[in-house]
């Protein structure tokens, strides 16, 4: 099932409880996806490939990526996709936003569920979602997400050798949303060009973040950022008071 941007939110949030992963067509415009693939390239030149087989060792990631480009600032604050992560997170921050080239010739990556990182046992509640933004085409034959349908309801259960996973097809425009606790991986680059997408995780706000954004985004740039994203780069408070600078509203360091 495919949602449109003008979907409405209980539907779109139903398909995420059902299935996990929900695909938004249409939402964001061309000529922003034109320019994030434009800066995200330029940064791809001085860009090393992974390190081990998680990071793809023909795939090469941007990190720091809100402390490197603009390009991504209105997808990180799409309406539609905070609508989802007001209901399923509550509260909430970037978390490990990345950019994500996968070459030609790379492997499919290990399926794993984004929560794994945080030593919470299973099942609980969610603490991660990530929003999948392609800059190219993306296609069962050049790496597209894999996600295994249902897969966040398992549990402890942990995903046969064979199990069935189901190649998420999607346009530079779409955005893929899935739950942390979907199993899902990168697939197989079997073509002769590279596919760029970004991916944005957000966690629950009284979790550590993955990447240290205020060290990465620091309050002379930040300060001029839209409120908004001030918040999901760690300029906010978790209530009661989880965050604070000096016993204080981290706002003040932007002048706030």
């Amino acid at each position: 099932m495919t949602l449109t941007s003008d979907t409405r939110l209980d539907a779109l949030c139903a398909q995420l409880d059902r299935d996990g992963y929900a695909l938004i067509e249409d939402a964001w415009p061309a000529d922003a996806v034109a320019n994030a693939r434009t800066e995200l390239n330029a940064i791809l030149e001085t860009t090393p490939f992974g390190r081990d087989d998680f990071e793809g060792h023909q795939t090469r990631r941007v990190y720091a990526l809100f402390g490197k480009t603009r390009a991504m600032d209105a997808a990180a604050i799409n309406p539609l996709v905070l609508g989802v992560l007001d209901r399923v997170l509550g509260t909430y921050q970037l978390s490990a936003p990345t950019g994500i080239e996968i070459g030609p010739g790379e492997s499919a990556q290990g399926l794993h569920p984004d929560d794994a990182l945080y030593p919470v046992p299973r099942p609980h509640g969610e603490l991660v979602v990530n929003v999948m933004w392609p800059l190219d085409d993306f296609t069962e034959a050049n790496g597209t997400t894999r996600v295994v349908p249902g897969s966040h309801r398992w549990g402890a259960t942990l995903p046969p050798s064979d199990v069935e996973t189901r190649s998420v097809e999607m346009e530079p425009g779409s955005a893929l949303i899935y739950l942390g606790s979907l199993w899902h991986g990168g697939g197989a680059n079997r073509t002769t060009k590279p596919r760029l997408g970004v991916v944005l995780h957000y966690a629950v706000g009284w979790l550590r973040p993955v990447e240290n954004h205020v060290l990465v985004v620091p309050p002379a740039v930040a300060r001029d950022l839209p409120e908004r994203l001030q918040e999901l780069l760690g300029y906010n408070i978790q209530p009661p008071f989880i965050g604070y600078v000096d016993g204080r509203h981290p706002k003040r360091l932007l002048g706030a």
